[in-house]
C-alpha cells in the first residue's frame, strides 16, 4: 500500500496489537506490564523490528505462523486459516493499508473504475485482472458504494482506523467503497500465499 517504512536498523518498535494482551500475563512489577503502541513510522516498520514479549508474542505474527524463535526455521509453514482471514479483514494494520491504497487510487486520478482496479492488481498481484474478475469486483464495488451512501457514518468510521492520514477533499463514500474493495483483494489466497 506504500505505508511500509524501509529504514534499516534501530530499536525495536511496537505496532498495532489488541488491547490487554500483555496485561493478562504480566507480573505487577514488570517493566513490560502494559503494551504502549508506537507512533509515526514505528507503526509501519518491518516485522523484523517488532518487540517480542516471550509469553505474549505479537498476535498478528502468531496468527500468520511466525516461528516461536526457540530454534532456527528456514521457511515458514504455509497455511490458510479462518483466523488469518479474520485478521486480514479486520485488523487495523490491514484495514489501514487498504484505505491507504484506496486513497492513492482516488487521488492519482484514475480515469475509470477499471483503470483504478488494474493499478491495484498490478501493485498487489503483479498482474492485471481478467475480465471475469473485473466483473465480480465491479459488482462488489457497486454494492459497497450503495451501502456507504446509505450509511455515511460507517464510511466516516473507516477514517478513524489506524494513524495514517486521509487526504483532504477525498469523498468518504468513495474512499470507504474502495477501501473495502482493496481489503477484499488483499484477502485473496493468491496475495497471501505468493
Amino acid at each position: 500500500s506504500g505505508l511500509l517504512v524501509s529504514k534499516i536498523g534501530g530499536p525495536s518498535v511496537k505496532p498495532y496489537q489488541p488491547p490487554g494482551v500483555w496485561e493478562s500475563i504480566a507480573m505487577n512489577v514488570s517493566n513490560t506490564r502494559s503494551y504502549e503502541e508506537g507512533s509515526g513510522d514505528d507503526l509501519y516498520r518491518r516485522s523484523l523490528y517488532t518487540f517480542w514479549k516471550r509469553q505474549a508474542p505479537p498476535a498478528s505474527m502468531e496468527i500468520f505462523n511466525a516461528p516461536n524463535r526457540e530454534f532456527c526455521v528456514v521457511r515458514r509453514e504455509r497455511t490458510n486459516t479462518p483466523l488469518q482471514a479474520l485478521a486480514t479483514l479486520n485488523d487495523p494494520q490491514f484495514v489501514e493499508a487498504a484505505r491507504h491504497l484506496a486513497a492513492q487510487v482516488l487521488t492519482k486520478s484514475q480515469p475509470t473504475f477499471e483503470a483504478g482496479l488494474q493499478a491495484i492488481g498490478r501493485r498487489l498481484l503483479a498482474r492485471d485482472f481478467r475480465p471475469e474478475e473485473i466483473e465480480i469486483l465491479h459488482r462488489s464495488y457497486v454494492e459497497l458504494t450503495t451501502y456507504y451512501q446509505q450509511h455515511p457514518e460507517a464510511a466516516e468510521q473507516l477514517r478513524g482506523v489506524g494513524h495514517a492520514t486521509v487526504p483532504a477533499g477525498v469523498d468518504m463514500t468513495q474512499l470507504a467503497a474502495w477501501t473495502m474493495l482493496c481489503n477484499e483483494i488483499m484477502n485473496l489466497d493468491e496475495l497471501l500465499n505468493k
